[in-house]
């Protein structure tokens, strides 16, 4: 890890860098987007927890919230270096916004490549008391538009948050017999016991933990739809509704819910169980919706076999996915447009 000299006046900007190694990809030798987010939380969680401790006062630890929409612009593969650069770019008084990059360099020829982007926001919790959100210290800006942009992308999200909320009561339940390319052909489901090394300081999980978990679950349901080699496109909002202690016992559960020519939609849910000294009955801790490819095995995108819809319920979350699908591709093509013209 490496930090830089502030940008603006705002707090050092860091740095992390690791080679990929076999255990980080898939068969293809494309490296798990899991990896990438895990790669991307840790930068955030390290640079916004040392911002909120630059002030005398009770120490905390940065809590993982909320993940805006990322893109995985190109894929990475073994043998590569993936840069990490994190900075704070905006706070309010309860949160941080982190606006993280990630490089590839091929260490033969130096040649590097942008391959993702993302938008991180966080909380400081109190070490003393796990339930207590701290006050962040306030970041200086360059300019005033700086501040004022980044005050609408916290009122955004704070919204979307909400809405996210309300919708999730939904469970994924097991069907017998599917047929092929239903959504209860791919669906599926991993369970895992919640151990110390996937936790912070207070014993709840890594934010970059539970999204490794979920892009595998995702890729599972990617791969037995198409029976191809998959890669994650990209993720929606990723939303952390509740905190998941240690030593519970997590349900990441994984469906399809759209499939355009050339992509799918799988919606993700994090159930928890608390087992240890928890009278808390089970609850919903993160949800969100990952997009993949389809790939030949030349690396090529290749068409993805249409989803079959069975229910009213299938067929309102297929047309809620097209949609976003559709409100992603008009953005694309917003940002597009200033390029094409030069």
């Amino acid at each position: 890890m490496s930090a830089r000299g502030p940008a603006g006046a705002g707090p050092a900007a860091i740095q992390l860098s690791r080679i990929m190694r076999p255990d980080d990809a898939n068969i293809a030798g494309n490296v798990h987007g899991g990896t990438i987010l895990k790669m991307i939380e840790e930068a955030g969680a390290i640079i916004s927890t040392r911002h909120c401790n630059s002030q005398s006062g009770e120490h905390c630890v940065a809590a993982l919230a909320r993940v805006e929409r990322t893109d995985f612009l190109s894929p990475m593969c073994i043998g590569e270096v993936a840069h990490v650069s994190a900075e704070i770019t905006y706070t309010s008084k309860h949160s941080v916004e982190v606006q993280v990059n990630v490089l590839s360099e091929n260490i033969l020829t130096g040649a590097k490549r942008v391959t993702n982007w993302a938008t991180l926001w966080y909380v400081p919790l109190s070490l003393k008391n796990v339930d207590k959100v701290l006050e962040v210290p306030p970041i200086q800006y360059a300019w005033k538009e700086l501040e004022e942009d980044g005050k609408k992308r916290y009122e955004e999200q704070k919204l979307e948050r909400l809405v996210t909320k309300q919708r999730n009561g939904d469970i994924i339940f097991p069907v017998f017999n599917p047929e092929p390319y239903t959504v209860g052909y791919s669906q599926s489901s991993l369970i895992h016991l919640v151990g110390p090394s996937d936790c912070t300081l207070h014993g709840f999980v890594h934010g970059g933990v539970t999204m490794k978990l979920m892009d595998e679950v995702a890729g599972i349901v990617a791969a037995r739809h198409c029976k191809t080699n998959i890669v994650t496109a990209s993720v929606d909002a990723i939303n952390f509704h509740e905190k998941i202690k240690k030593g519970c016992v997590i349900t990441i559960s994984g469906r399809m819910t759209f499939t355009s020519n050339k992509s799918m939609e799988i919606e993700v849910f994090v159930d928890a169980d608390p087992f240890v000294d928890e009278p808390k009955e089970r609850y919903r801790a993160v949800s969100a919706f990952f997009t993949y490819v389809s790939l030949s095995k030349e690396g090529k995108p290749v068409p993805v076999p249409q989803l079959v819809i069975e229910t009213e319920d299938e067929k309102r979350r297929f047309e809620d996915g097209k949609g976003r699908y559709l409100q992603t591709k008009a953005k694309r093509q917003v940002q597009m447009q200033p390029l094409t013209q030069q």
